[in-house]
């Protein structure tokens, strides 16, 4: 066994001098996969005080544990956000990564007042809801775009490779694929969510529904790195419901505000507002919801 391990463990290091692109050797340390983990749980129990603590938080002792998570989440923060910028900016200084870190803790208020209006928006459309406590605790579509919400200001900051990582942690806990640059308006709701993918330029309005296996895509991959920074994925505007696996595609496809687009619908082009979109064959039939009603097929 051991002359077998000393063969594999030469063979390795000769794959590393050849198949080049696979190593990290030599460069700076990068982000831990371990640390962003850590930081997206402790975000949460920030963001949700007392529904993710393994011990009964009360109100009296919430600032001293606020203020302790905070200087934590400072801390390992900042390490991280360093090392994700040293990977563009070797001399990136930690002062400037403190500085993103603290904007960042600085727009956590917002982020909970934007996340109390999504919750609401699912207590409001889901009457198999229990409770709000069932919605925090249950229901991954909050998981999912809480963290992508904190991880939407990283974004902002052009903080490289953390924002995505932090989103691909609650992709792996709950299905639900939202890429941090993706603009997402107020009172968002995901039901059940499995499969549902929301692309880097998608924009979402408020008041938007989703359910599982919705997914806001890029029309065409053939350009490459060409197409980077380029308005590549969906418009939703606002009220508007999108039911299961239906595929929206495209920088240039608008579905107007207050429309439905029905399960297993493919659309690539836009619709106005106040429309119905069904699966009708291989095509798809636009109604609109408004008299007098006009049919046509895309």
């Amino acid at each position: 066994m051991d002359h077998l391990l000393k063969l594999v463990s030469q063979a390795l290091l000769d794959s590393y001098v050849h198949v080049g692109g696979l190593n990290h050797t030599e460069g700076e340390n990068l982000p831990s996969k371990r640390a962003i983990a850590s930081l997206c749980s402790d975000l949460l129990t920030l963001l949700f005080p007392g529904f993710h603590d393994d011990a009964p938080q009360r109100a009296q002792d919430l600032l001293r544990a606020t203020d302790q998570r905070l200087r934590s989440l400072s801390a390992r923060l900042t390490q991280e956000i360093c090392r994700s910028l040293r990977q563009s900016e070797p001399n990136c200084p930690t002062e400037r990564a403190a500085e993103i870190a603290a904007a960042f803790l600085a727009a956590l208020p917002g982020i909970r007042e934007l996340l109390c209006w999504d919750v609401e928006a699912a207590y409001e459309g889901d009457p198999a809801a229990g409770g709000v406590a069932e919605i925090i605790l249950a229901y991954p579509g909050i998981e999912a775009i809480a963290v992508q919400r904190c991880a939407h200001e990283l974004y902002l900051a052009r903080v490289p490779l953390l924002p995505r990582m932090m989103t691909e942690w609650a992709h792996a806990r709950t299905g639900i694929d939202i890429h941090p640059g993706a603009r997402i308006g107020t009172h968002f709701f995901i039901d059940h969510g499995t499969g549902v993918v929301i692309g880097e330029t998608a924009e979402v309005g408020a008041h938007v529904r989703l359910y599982q296996g919705v997914s806001l895509i890029a029309r065409s991959l053939s350009g490459g790195r060409a197409l980077k920074g380029q308005k590549r994925h969906p418009t939703v505007e606002e009220r508007v419901t999108i039911y299961a696996n239906a595929t929206i595609m495209g920088g240039d496809t608008v579905v107007g505000a207050g429309s439905t687009i029905g399960g297993n619908v493919f659309l690539a082009q836009s619709v106005p507002p106040r429309s119905l979109a069904v699966a009708d064959g291989l095509s798809v039939r636009v109604l609109s919801k408004d008299p007098p009603i006009d049919d046509w097929v895309i």
